[in-house]
């Protein structure tokens, strides 16, 4: 790898309403390098991307590529350039197909041209190495997939620049081994890429080199062949941490949840149990009905035959109202159109699932909602200037825990947590893995879907296996 530098950043600073998003940002990418930004929820690293896109204009600094000096970026000028980001939230059209969305924007004389579409989404999806019908439409698609058709968009046009932004949170080992041949392939090619990932495992095997942004500021560049993961993550929190599974004492053979023979939603003649203080992984690979059992359990998605029982009752969950007035509280897989409502407060997204407790006679306890709100951003440590700041404007680490403030705010005797870290920093996965030890400790009982398979291990006490929506081991 050669030291031409391909994009300079020198002196970035970008500042909101009570915020330092970054500071003073000096940073040197060398062509042909995969460079990885790390650091934790609210470091810096999304706001950071967003000015290379132009989806954002910095209040100071200035960006040079291949030596050129441009005091700012625009969509269209980072596209000329052929500078690509993968944002860590989907950017997709579910009401049009696969392979309208990956060539949105393109135009072929005055007739689009469908099988042209289909042919360029067919040639990203073959050089990626997965099997994604370019006909189907992206809405009906999990979330997996829409990762995978958000990056065959991003490489299916030329590309000097690739920038990824937690692209493996919803893959599974199988589909990340692919895309990490596509990295390959690509940086074999000369292409230059800026990866962001919380998963040290990741940082380690795809890294040339690796910035560490802290509180808006860039803190330390290091080679990824001399450094270590307790250095990484010290320089990340600015404090020393030991990643390990917290320890739990709690202990009961009584049932609270018990599936039998469930059908519905892909899922067919699933059943399985969880007792009280107990945590059940489920695994998986993708399409396996993990996250499709979850909504029926919770009663989003219609159950076709089977039963749900909660404490040895039988539940007739026709929706999440349902599910929630039974004592299941459910944190989604996707946050951003499942999880929160991006254009309001924290305070109203943390009491939304439990507003009758928060009402007297009808009206609602605007005190307590805040008193509630304040509690659970200090309790998750969420990165905000207040309970009123709308979640749309937090970092996506800081949604998640928005999600799970919402979740935990239910007090719901069974938790299903679906891919609860996902996008979430070392420290702050610390934070969550001890309130779930935490909850469980009290008495409750979780239900833990993870593609990690490292953290389903360190915190399940049994783990289901399912494979095309039926339980293939525990």
């Amino acid at each position: 790898m050669g030291q031409e530098v391909i994009l300079s950043l020198q002196g970035m600073t970008k500042r909101y309403a009570g915020v330092v998003a970054n500071h003073d940002i000096n940073l040197d990418i060398y062509k042909g390098e995969v460079h990885t930004l790390v650091g934790e929820n609210g470091a810096g690293k999304s706001t950071l991307i967003k000015c290379l896109s132009g989806a954002v204009i910095p209040d100071e600094g200035r960006i040079f590529w291949k030596g050129k000096e441009y005091l700012a970026m625009s969509p269209k000028l980072s596209h000329n350039l052929g500078i690509r980001i993968v944002y860590q939230e989907l950017c997709l059209v579910d009401s049009l197909t696969v392979a309208e969305n990956i060539c949105l924007g393109e135009k072929k004389g005055r007739i689009v041209d469908y099988q042209y579409y289909n042919q360029v989404a067919e040639a990203a999806f073959q050089r990626m190495g997965v099997s994604i019908d370019p006909g189907k439409y992206v809405g009906d698609l999990t979330t997996a997939q829409q990762q995978l058709v958000e990056i065959a968009k991003a490489i299916s046009k030329g590309v000097e620049l690739l920038v990824l932004d937690e692209p493996t949170a919803p893959l599974t080992v199988e589909e990340i081994d692919k895309l990490f041949e596509v990295m390959a392939k690509l940086k074999a090619e000369g292409v230059t890429m800026i990866y962001i990932s919380h998963r040290m495992d990741e940082i380690f095997r795809v890294s040339d080199r690796i910035t560490v942004l802290r509180d808006g500021e860039s803190v330390k560049s290091l080679s990824a062949a001399e450094t270590t993961r307790a250095e990484l993550i010290n320089y990340m929190v600015g404090r020393q941490l030991t990643e390990t599974f917290p320890e739990r004492s709690f202990h009961s053979d009584e049932k609270v949840l018990e599936v039998e023979h469930l059908y519905g939603m892909g899922d067919s003649d699933v059943s399985l149990y969880v007792k009280r203080g107990e945590i059940v992984g489920l695994a998986g690979l993708l399409g396996a009905g993990r996250t499709e059992l979850a909504r029926m359990i919770y009663g989003a998605d219609s159950i076709q035959k089977g039963a749900v029982k909660i404490k040895g009752k039988t539940l007739h969950l026709k929706s999440p109202a349902d599910g929630i007035a039974a004592g299941i509280g459910l944190l989604p897989e996707d946050r951003k159109r499942q999880g929160i409502l991006l254009p309001f407060g924290i305070d109203w997204n943390v009491s939304i699932s439990c507003v009758k407790k928060l009402s007297r006679f009808g009206f609602m306890m605007f005190e307590r909602i805040a008193e509630l709100a304040q509690e659970y951003v200090n309790k998750l440590k969420i990165a905000a200037p207040g309970i009123k700041v709308k979640v749309e404007s937090l970092s996506g680490g800081n949604q998640q825990k928005v999600v799970l403030a919402k979740t935990l705010a239910t007090e719901s005797e069974l938790l299903i947590f679906d891919e609860p870290t996902r996008g979430i920093d070392v420290g702050a996965k610390q934070e969550i893995y001890q309130l779930m030890a935490d909850a469980v400790n009290e008495g409750k009982s979780i239900l833990l879907i993870s593609s990690d398979m490292e953290e389903l291990l360190g915190m399940s006490d049994r783990i289901y296996v399912l494979t095309e929506g039926k339980v293939a081991g525990c």
